[in-house]
């Protein structure tokens, strides 16, 4: 491709799904009949399977370092089981054979060259489906799981990032192409000089590895990046293949997009090198109605009564259990001024007495109970496409056409046959219409998403952890 191409976005025109299989969350309904094991295997298996068997590129883990607290005990109300990532899809890589195998994992509180060797062991027992979401913390909340604490400033967590990202790729780059002998008669198994050592000295790592292990089939594991900050984007546009992103409706894809192709241009790559997959929600029906009539079943079992008080009481920061969920909200004031990082990322930093008094006012205005208030601050309207088989696929042939995303992150609200009316009815109606996949193009990540082999890194300043 040439340069002018390359500063050129080009949609592709077809787009992809992926699965985020959330783990600890409140949107996940585990009251129906229907819900399963959110921990045992054959949950994982079963849903991993079923996207595997609609072409999903991806099946994401999603990461919880400490159970999100309420009123400063564990949240009964979550639910909870997020099985190492790395032990899991490593599991799922055994009983699957195309779809990608995506850990959520963090830069503070891992050591570079111990991910990059766990990364690189999933990539090769895969076949090549590894991918790493990079996340990043610094509250010393989640700090205290880990004997370092909350060491890093909030303002330095995506320096620190893009420095451990880039020595990663070094130990992942650092073995040469053809270094293992594919011969029986060769002298050594490994050539001379197969593999760079890697040194590196910062402010908080010290890292001096010869990497264990040979590059896989895709060269590296893809890299995902969820960060929705100027930092961030500036981060994901430098480093990521694909980014997770919170734009799922229409015009806010198309700006999101546009952003990204210029920060991308501005860190030196093309147009089209980073992908865009937002996250969202599908519920489905044969027609319009009956999608309404489950989107409301939906919605009565993922914010019920107690779910509606326990809510308001995050960011009260009290006991709200004499409130009447039917009724109107407490016209009693928070007792915190701040909502932290306890309460889980959705309520940290929150200005407490100022949201009670706005969301008292507009409950009011609008005729809104606790419960119809909660739920219509919580029902993911930005993220939630209702409708029929039809509808809904028309209505995301436009994305693909104008190259809004390249896909969509999919969170079941069921586990494990969340996405049974995906696969059976919505993906063909897609395959229909031409924009998407009706096959997996290769066997590993890189070449299903239709990504290109990096260019071996190697840092232009020296990083520092």
């Amino acid at each position: 491709m040439t340069q002018h191409n390359r500063a050129k976005f080009q949609p592709s025109g077809k787009i992809q799904f992926g699965i985020f299989f959330q783990g600890v969350n409140s949107g996940t309904i585990w009251k129906a009949p229907e819900s399963g094991s959110q921990t045992d295997f054959e949950s994982f298996r079963r849903i991993a399977q079923t996207a595997e068997r609609g072409l999903f590129a991806a099946f994401f883990l999603g990461e919880g370092l400490r159970l999100r607290e309420h009123l400063g005990r564990p949240h009964a109300l979550d639910v909870a089981g997020r099985p190492d990532a790395q032990t899991m899809l490593a599991a799922l890589a055994s009983v699957t054979s195309n779809i990608g195998l995506v850990a959520t994992q963090n830069t503070t509180y891992n050591d570079p060259a111990d991910l990059a060797h766990r990364l690189a062991s999933l990539d090769l027992l895969s076949g090549g489906r590894a991918a790493w979401n990079v996340v990043t913390t610094d509250n010393a909340w989640t700090g205290a799981n880990f004997r370092r604490g909350g060491y890093l400033d909030h303002a330095d967590r995506y320096v620190h990032a893009e420095a451990f990202v880039e020595t990663a790729k070094r130990i992942w780059d650092s073995w040469e192409d053809g270094a293992v002998s594919s011969s029986v008669t060769a002298d050594s198994w490994a050539g001379p000089g197969h593999a760079r050592r890697v040194h590196h000295s910062g402010q908080h790592y010290s890292v001096d590895v010869t990497p264990r292990l040979p590059r896989s089939a895709q060269y590296r594991p893809v890299l995902f990046q969820a960060g929705d900050s100027p930092e961030g984007r500036d981060f994901a546009a430098r480093q990521a293949d694909v980014i997770f992103s919170a734009h799922p409706k229409f015009d806010d894809a198309v700006e999101f997009r546009a952003d990204i192709v210029s920060r991308s241009l501005a860190a030196g790559r093309g147009a089209n090198d980073v992908q865009i997959m937002p996250a969202s929600e599908f519920i489905l029906a044969a027609t319009y109605e009956e999608a309404r009539e489950k989107k409301e079943w939906v919605r009565s079992l993922q914010i019920g009564p107690q779910q509606a008080v326990a809510y308001l009481e995050q960011f009260w920061g009290r006991e709200l259990s004499a409130y009447d969920p039917d009724g109107p909200l407490p016209e009693i004031d928070p007792v915190v001024e701040e909502t932290s990082e306890t309460r889980g990322s959705g309520f940290h930093g929150a200005k407490a007495r100022q949201l009670a008094e706005q969301w008292r006012a507009e409950a009011k205005e609008k005729g809104l109970s606790i419960r119809q208030f909660v739920s219509s601050r919580t029902s993911r309207v930005d993220s939630t496409f209702t409708g029929s088989y039809a509808a809904v696929a028309d209505t995301l042939a436009e994305y693909a056409r104008v190259g809004a995303v390249d896909g969509f992150n999919i969170s079941p609200w069921l586990i494990p046959t969340g996405l049974d009316d995906i696969v059976n009815h919505l993906v063909p109606e897609l395959q229909e219409r031409g924009v998407y996949p009706t096959e997996y193009v290769g066997s590993t990540l890189r070449e299903n998403l239709g990504l290109a082999t990096p260019v071996r890194s190697e840092p232009l300043v020296p990083v520092q952890l």
